[in-house]
């Protein structure tokens, strides 16, 4: 199946393509790892969802979620 195939009927499926849905998952778990685990740093948070450097990661969470990683944790939004 080609790339835009697979994009097209996922959308379909899901409701949205399959980087967002990725992202999306990705930080869902990220924001239940920061609450959860309060001794992990933001690097391993970022390591355990799938991500190699934590100011990328940083910066995915704070688009999706409106802020930062840190904040988050320390809020409990």
């Amino acid at each position: 199946m080609s790339r835009s195939t697979l994009a097209k009927r996922f959308a379909d499926l899901v409701g949205e393509p399959p980087l967002a849905y990725l992202t999306r998952r990705r930080m869902t778990l990220a924001a239940d790892l920061l609450i959860e685990q309060k001794g992990a740093t933001i690097a391993d948070v970022a390591r355990a969802v799938g991500y190699s450097d934590p100011f990328g990661f940083s910066a995915a969470f704070k688009r999706v979620r409106g802020t930062n990683p840190s904040d988050f944790r320390r809020t409990g939004a």
